[in-house]
């Protein structure tokens, strides 16, 4: 009996945010959502992440209605999963129980089956809530573990640190502190365990390592999860295959490769090689990659590659007896652990499909894209690019001091800023985090969690003039306000939970947006009522012009119209 795959394709969530910006409107999605039906993923990645945000403030269209009208659009056919950062669900503040236990009731009613759930400091207490809120409400609680490496200082580093006796660098990321992550989680009632490597920094041999461990120790589904950027994704999903993973995440062939998760298509020629079943419809994938590609043509000012790899058909291209090749020596490769020619054969198939290269500044500064991107972006504003390879040499530095959390959203945002903003200190001859985030103190003070290392009581005290952890406590949350408008006839700002949910975790995007939505609404009431007034007009006009000339006047001598209906440009104005 053949082996089998479960595939979650994360094309309308993870791969048009990765690719795009997030700026695939509704409609569009509306397009690939017949095709999408039939593919039998076993699920599709729709919400979460950027979408609510990005949605709002640049699309004007509402989260919840793109989730609901996904769900009508497939159906039961296919799991939808979503994506939330635990404690802080999308943005850089922690929420009482209250707000994430009706997140989720409101997202699992609204269609989604399975929750991703990860915290950007492994602190699993920030994961328990949503996991238990998840499952009470009828949903799939996938707790994701964020993999991440050891800082990596640079020599001229490595040699201060050494004139000043002091360390530098601890090996703390191992494959066991993965494992142990996991296994805390499934004692906690996740349903599934994902790996969640969002800058795409595990190499193969680590990713065949580390799953061999999480089949020893779990007894729930793993599922892997990648990006592309530096190079490794194919390579290391591969590896995560061939030993015992469960589910991997993918996207569609125009939606893959470059900062986003590898291509399907790729995965499933494996797949075919290995004798694996991922039980997906190949005929329907392909309906959804020529919607998928009109779509991406349609994006272009947003596409972070403006080339686009090239047509694949999986279901009728006989592939090149080269490319075949190097399909069987990418699996040899794979199963005989030699990494450097894993690594090789697979970037030569991806370059052979058009498929962007290995972004070499990112794998080798082992930082998330998005973070080196949002850095550089700071310094132009302030004119002092010249001041980025200092900032980048930084951040091991102010990652140690601040306990070593992975870089993922958002503490790959918080350790970027800082890095920059210590870099801009030196450049006015200040001490280090002379300036500093608030984010940045609240990290420090324990406000998002613990830390994977503790932090110094003294630097706490200069950081943010406590010495003892300070965790997050509910006592101090405030709900943002909910004004009414005399003006649209005493409504609320927010009407009903769903979009109470959304001012408070989104509160000055979703403040304009729903502003905007109460606008709107008022202006088409409006338009109703003068629509209504005026078809009424034009029927009295027809009424009366039915009417014989004596009808017409017994009928004003006994006053029944009031003529409105004359002052419209079409009526001969005065009375035959």
């Amino acid at each position: 009996m053949k082996r089998k795959l479960l595939i979650r394709d994360v094309s309308l969530r993870d791969g048009q945010q990765s690719l795009f910006a997030t700026r695939m409107t509704q409609a569009q999605i509306d397009r690939v959502l017949p095709d999408l039906q039939q593919c039998h993923f076993y699920a599709m990645e729709v919400w979460g992440g950027a979408v609510p945000d990005a949605v709002m403030r640049y699309l004007n269209e509402n989260p919840w209605d793109r989730l609901e009208k996904i769900r009508a659009g497939v159906g039961d056919t296919v799991k939808l999963a979503a994506l939330s950062r635990g404690r802080n669900l999308f943005g850089y503040n922690p929420y009482p129980d209250e707000i994430i236990e009706g997140f989720h009731r409101n997202a699992i009613r609204s269609g989604i089956g399975i929750m991703r759930i990860f915290d950007a400091l492994n602190d699993v207490e920030n994961i328990r809530p949503s996991i238990a809120f998840v499952k009470k409400h009828g949903g799939i609680a996938d707790a994701g573990v964020c993999y991440t490496v050891d800082p990596h200082f640079s020599t001229r580093e490595r040699m201060k640190a050494l004139l000043l006796a002091r360390k530098v660098h601890t090996r703390h990321f191992t494959k066991e502190y993965f494992v142990n992550k996991a296994v805390e989680l499934q004692a906690m009632g996740a349903g599934m365990i994902t790996i969640k490597d969002m800058a795409g920094l595990i190499p193969p041999g680590k990713t065949g390592r580390l799953f061999k461990l999480l089949k020893e120790r779990l007894d729930i589904p793993v599922n892997f999860h990648t990006h592309c950027t530096p190079g490794y994704g194919l390579a290391s999903t591969l590896m995560a295959i061939i030993n015992g993973a469960d589910i991997v995440d993918t996207s569609l062939w125009y939606f893959a490769g470059g900062s986003a998760a590898p291509a399907f298509e790729l995965i499933q020629l494996f797949c075919n090689k290995l004798h694996i079943d991922t039980g997906v419809n190949l005929e329907a994938t392909v309906k959804v990659n020529k919607g998928l590609a009109a779509i991406r043509d349609e994006l272009k000012e947003f596409d972070n590659y403006p080339d686009p790899p090239r047509a694949f058909d999986i279901t009728q291209e006989k592939l090149h007896t080269d490319i075949d090749r190097l399909l069987d020596l990418a699996i040899g490769y794979a199963k005989a652990d030699k990494d450097d020619e894993l690594l090789q054969t697979c970037q030569q198939l991806e370059s052979y499909f058009g498929f962007p290269p290995p972004d070499e500044k990112i794998k080798q500064a082992e930082i998330p894209g998005g973070m080196y991107s949002n850095m550089l972006a700071q310094l132009r504003q302030l004119k002092l690019e010249k001041l980025l390879p200092r900032a980048m040499e930084l951040i091991p530095q102010v990652r140690m001091a601040c306990g070593c959390p992975p870089l993922v959203t958002p503490t790959s945002q918080i350790v970027g800023v800082q890095a920059v903003n210590c870099v801009i200190d030196e450049s006015k001859n200040q001490p280090h985090y002379t300036t500093r985030s608030i984010q940045f103190v609240n990290l420090v003070k324990g406000s998002y969690g613990k830390t994977p290392l503790p932090v110094d009581p003294e630097f706490r005290f200069k950081i943010a003039g406590v010495r003892d952890e300070s965790p997050y406590s509910p006592r101090y949350h405030r709900k943002q306000d909910n004004p009414l408008f005399p003006e649209y006839g005493d409504v609320p700002l927010a009407a009903g939970e769903k979009e109470t949910l959304l001012l408070e975790l989104f509160p000055s995007v979703a403040r304009d947006f729903l502003k905007r939505k109460l606008e709107d609404r008022y202006l088409a009431e409006i338009h109703a009522i003068e629509e209504e007034k005026r078809l009424k007009l034009e029927r009295e006009k027809a009424e009366y012009d039915s009417l014989s000339e004596e009808e017409k006047k017994e009928r004003m001598l006994q006053g029944l119209y009031n003529f409105e209906w004359m002052s419209y440009p079409d009526y001969p104005v005065g009375l035959s």
